[in-house]
């Protein structure tokens, strides 16, 4: 853990739990796209460039989960670099608070409020386009979380964030988080039409071919999908969905995962009615989800 993978001359991405990108700009200095999931991520990050003899400028973040932005308060103390992160995700890097906030619907217990979900601020300023370094490139990539982009770097490499999963990982958890179901289907289309180099996931093998990778996580999707509509044939309450929906999966309840999982099956929810494939109803204060026959 923690490996220094070289790519192409350069561009390098650090082996973590979120892969880490490096890519060398001009002389000793490099950029980082993410910085890890915490201060000992951050740590373990400047022990490689300090081994190579690399000055950190600047730290583009994909999004603002908690696993890709921990490690940003430490590499900015130690080295003075700027930090940018997308639209509103620029908000949740500055105030984290708000990612376990927003996954548990309010202000969130102490078991919430620890590193996995709430990482330390640091002072990120708003990208845009003109302050990317020479020749890279940013891409939208909307659907796991808010305002999430990508990064074609100046060697055609594609850093791909979060926006699919391993096989693997699929497997073992079989519900990724997801934000905004259309948006997060809409971007696996528009990732199967890019080219590139290679291409680097954050939780996935680097490849040349994402196309397969993607088709994967599009299936899965539809799937979960098709899980929420055979348990919504009679009307049930959101927690009994998610209980039934565990069950069939055999997966284990813990508050991470209560919280993770709950709010992409509420997104879920939101997509199959916004389709017309579920409906609400208000019976006996109880919100009930029912499949549309």
């Amino acid at each position: 853990m923690y490996e220094l993978v070289q790519i192409t001359d350069s561009n390098y991405y650090i082996q973590s739990p979120a892969k880490i990108g490096l890519v060398r700009l001009q002389g000793n200095d490099v950029c980082l796209i993410d910085s890890g999931n915490d201060k000992d991520a951050g740590r373990k990050v400047q022990q490689i460039l300090d081994a190579n003899g690399w000055r950190l400028t600047v730290i583009y973040n994909t999004h603002s989960n908690a696993d890709h932005i921990g490690g940003n308060a430490y590499l900015q103390r130690q080295t003075g670099c700027r930090i940018f992160a997308p639209g509103v995700e620029g908000d949740f890097t500055r105030h984290p608070i708000l990612e376990p906030s927003f996954l548990y619907g309010g202000y969130p217990f102490r078991e919430l409020r620890h590193k996995f979900l709430l990482a330390q601020g640091s002072d990120a300023q708003e990208l845009i386009s003109a302050q990317l370094s020479a020749g890279f490139e940013m891409i939208a990539l909307p659907g796991h979380f808010f305002d999430m982009v990508g990064y074609r770097t100046p060697d055609d490499v594609v850093y791909l964030a979060d926006c699919l999963s391993s096989r693997e990982t699929l497997d073992k958890y079989q519900i990724g988080f997801i934000y905004d179901v259309a948006g997060y289907l809409d971007t696996l289309e528009q990732v199967k039409k890019l080219s590139a180099r290679c291409f680097v996931p954050a939780h996935a093998e680097v490849t040349e071919d994402i196309v397969p990778l993607a088709d994967y996580n599009i299936a899965k999707v539809h799937e979960v999908a098709e899980q929420i509509e055979g348990i919504c044939r009679e009307p049930h309450c959101f927690e009994r969905v998610l209980q039934s929906l565990f069950a069939q999966y055999e997966l284990t309840m813990t508050f991470e995962q209560y919280v993770l999982v709950s709010s992409t099956v509420r997104s879920y929810l939101a997509w199959l009615k916004d389709t017309g494939r579920v409906d609400g109803r208000i019976e006996n204060n109880m919100l009930l989800w029912e499949t549309v026959i």
